[in-house]
């Protein structure tokens, strides 16, 4: 049957866009929508502010796609790891780790970029990007799935036919909830507010992970603001706290958060907009439908801890490039696709999960555990190292007959 593209995305997000571009890239004809103006910068309204560090498979999926060219020069080596427990307030330090790369053999454990500015580097490339329609301010409304394509309805009242729907449009996922796929909800009470600040000590291209109750301070490497050291934070809280926080006037919010960091990185100040939102652990019940996939946010939402969220979307992208075939919504791939990310997706999910939780409570036993676990975590050498490559996530290797370009498969 004849259909407008081949495969329509609904989500220009990151991992939106990547998924584009490997798709786009295999000879498929992608259209991209999303409701939202394109962020152009940090003062965007809805920009996204927080940043990510990308793991080794990540890069070697940006490699894969011809991606990374764009992104290197703004990337920022993840040299280690630290974590750091703490209790009460002031908080006061009860040990620390320091977790490297080199226990894997590897010189780094990933690089760290602003989200913003990476989906403004990616929406331009793919803006022009031969195979590639994408289209801002106009989102998906509906959808009619059929054994053989997809009849869409646009926010705009525009009707399009597709092979594929490839959901990529966040936690209420549109696309989601027109398949009927249902999703398994926990919250926490939580709020993460995201903003980049400046300190007077250097981060020496150390992630560091400050826990106290409530939830986890991060703090990711980023390049000099102005010659001064600067990191992007996430800081979860109780919903109360958070807000009270959001309140504050800068000052106000950095005498703050110098004490929540244990001054380990000296005096700090936020530099950019605050963003705030809610911390909950949500999956789908099926990655899957007729002629549908969800990946990343629609597919899972989890709470910003080590590096897991963007991350894990990334692996759904690799996962969707190496399942699909000449027929990008024909059952076989998506079955591939759905064997290879629901049992990774939920048990990412589950620990994280419980990870938020003990790392939120100030139950003094569930503390004592909490730092019990990091101890041995990080002093049994085999243990660390199998927790640190579970952090990772694995590496997609290509598999070459599913991922034909279309002209190519057709003269097999």
């Amino acid at each position: 049957m004849e259909h407008d593209t081949d495969i329509l995305i609904s989500g220009a997000g990151i991992a939106g866009l990547v998924a584009a571009a490997g798709l786009a890239g295999l000879g498929h004809r992608v259209t991209i929508v999303d409701p939202a103006p394109p962020a152009t910068s940090a003062e965007t309204q809805g920009s996204d502010l927080r940043s990510t560090a990308y793991l080794q498979p990540a890069r070697a999926l940006f490699e894969r796609l011809g991606l990374w060219s764009l992104l290197a020069e703004a990337a920022t080596p993840l040299a280690a790891l630290q974590v750091i427990d703490t209790s009460g307030w002031p908080p006061v330090e009860r040990d620390r780790r320091l977790f490297t790369p080199d226990d894997l053999g590897e010189t780094v454990f990933g690089w760290n970029l602003l989200n913003w500015h990476t989906h403004g580097l990616l929406s331009r490339h793919l803006a022009a990007m031969p195979g590639v329609t994408l289209r801002h301010q106009v989102g998906f409304a509906d959808m009619l799935q059929r054994d053989d394509i997809v009849r869409v309805r646009l926010t705009d009242g525009k009707r399009l036919t597709a092979r594929l729907v490839v959901g990529a449009d966040g936690r209420s996922s549109p696309v989601a909830r027109a398949a009927g796929i249902a999703m398994n909800t926990r919250r926490y009470g939580q709020k993460a507010m995201a903003f980049v600040a400046r300190h007077t000590l250097p981060h020496g291209d150390v992630s560091t992970e400050i826990y106290n109750s409530g939830g986890a301070f991060t703090t990711v490497p980023l390049p000099d603001h102005n010659g001064a050291p600067a990191s992007a934070i996430v800081w979860m809280n109780d919903g109360p706290r958070a807000q009270d926080l959001m309140a504050l006037d800068d000052a106000a919010l950095g005498n703050e958060m110098t004490l929540r960091a244990c001054a380990v990185l000296g005096d700090m100040r936020p530099i950019s907009p605050r963003r705030l939102w809610p911390v909950i652990t949500q999956t789908a019940e099926a990655l899957t439908a007729r002629r549908v996939a969800l990946i990343a946010e629609a597919a899972h939402v989890l709470p910003p801890i080590g590096a897991q969220g963007l991350n894990t979307s990334l692996q759904d992208v690799a996962a969707l490039l190496d399942s699909l075939s000449h027929d990008p919504g024909a059952p076989d791939g998506l079955n591939r696709y759905a064997n290879a990310r629901t049992r990774d997706v939920a048990a990412r999910a589950a620990v994280i999960d419980l990870f938020n939780r003990v790392c939120q409570s100030d139950t003094p036993a569930v503390q004592a555990l909490r730092l019990a676990g990091l101890r041995k975590v990080y002093d049994i050498a085999p243990l660390r190292r199998g927790v640190m490559r579970a952090g990772l996530g694995k590496r997609h290797a290509p598999n070459q007959a599913p991922n034909q370009a279309p002209n190519q498969a057709a003269n097999t």
